[in-house]
């Protein structure tokens, strides 16, 4: 039996909110003349094979280039369950730039300031004020390596595995994962966060898959035009704690007022934890470290933190109070964010 196109039906627009379909629609009558300028491309450049999920995400984002935090996701590997008897590592991490226990992605508005978070983060600007993101500017930071090896899954594999807390028992057991380990503990919190209500004014979806992750992106930014951008630390080595130099000319604006931030969680294969929250102000910034790292990093403000946490490590670091000015924090290396294309 021939196998599908794969930019045959690309959307599943039963998920995607009513005012995003007609934009879509009209999208989509392209989609012919781009799936078939894409398999030519394909077909004479038998050198560089692509897998499903690239050929997905450059059909409906053709002129949009894939961060390497999600091309190194991406594997041509069979599935692992427990089918196959291979168990798979779901390793510890921590979503925060450097040595901090704050999480940057979905818990950063509704936290209160830790002790541990104050003293960690009084030795860096994991937070600083919108004011201060100039050429020039000097920052205390460390970005340090991601060692999360969790792959992404193809769509279909993905779709067909429970992604809920009530299944955690038969998940854990399809990928090996031993009850009452960390590993456990991990995924239990990866869930929560994914099925905890959103706050006023936000849209979220735990994107299980990189095609899931594209189809929410395009449909709460309402055009196929964006760009997508990820920290990116140009060195092999774990770099130290430094102080770094914003470069002359080294702050970018991205699309404002309307961002997709995602997040990458823990788990037993790539899942990103995404959402739409306004308003907020996106960056690129090119910094030099002290001991000569060059960074190009994701700089996101929230301009309107009325419904923060008092009491988050944001405000007590800042000296400031919810709403009155944007906070603005870094991104760590495995977190994308999505923006219309100026």
């Amino acid at each position: 039996m021939k196998a599908p196109s794969p930019c045959i039906n690309p959307y599943h627009y039963s998920s995607l909110p009513s005012e995003s379909v007609t934009a879509i629609l009209l999208m989509d009558s392209f989609l012919p003349l781009l799936c078939f300028l894409l398999i030519g491309v394909i077909a004479s450049n038998a050198a560089l094979p692509l897998l499903p999920a690239q050929v997905y995400w450059h059909t409906v984002l053709p002129n949009t280039h894939m961060p390497t935090a999600l091309t190194d996701l991406l594997s041509s590997d069979t599935v692992m369950d427990s089918k196959t008897d291979t168990y798979v590592n779901v390793g510890k991490r921590t979503t925060a730039v450097g040595k901090s226990s704050t999480i940057i992605g979905p818990l950063v508005y509704s936290s209160a300031a830790t002790e541990k978070q104050l003293h960690d983060n009084r030795q860096m600007n994991l937070f600083f004020l919108e004011q201060d993101l100039h050429p020039g500017s000097k920052m205390n930071m460390q970005f340090e390596k991601t060692n999360v090896t969790a792959k992404f899954l193809p769509r279909s594999e993905a779709e067909s595995i429970p992604f809920s807390s009530k299944k955690l028992p038969e998940i854990i057991s399809r990928f090996s994962v031993q009850p009452g380990s960390d590993e456990e503990e991990a995924m239990k919190e990866t869930l929560r966060q994914c099925e905890d209500p959103v706050l006023k004014g936000e849209k979220k979806m735990c994107a299980t898959s990189l095609e899931s992750m594209v189809d929410f992106a395009v449909a709460n930014l309402g055009t196929r035009n964006v760009e997508s951008v990820s920290t990116t630390v140009h060195s092999k080595d774990e770099t130290p704690k430094q102080e770094y130099t914003i470069v002359a000319s080294g702050v970018k604006n991205l699309a404002q007022d309307e961002l997709v931030a995602c997040h990458q969680q823990t788990y037993a294969y790539a899942v990103f934890y995404c959402h739409l929250a306004k308003p907020t102000k996106g960056y690129t910034v090119k910094m030099t470290g002290k001991h000569g790292t060059v960074v190009d990093a994701v700089v996101v403000c929230h301009a309107n933190t009325s419904a923060w946490n008092p009491n988050h490590v944001a405000f007590k670091l800042l000296n400031v109070k919810p709403g009155t000015v944007p906070v603005c924090h870094f991104l760590p290396q495995d977190h994308v964010v999505f923006s219309g294309n100026n």
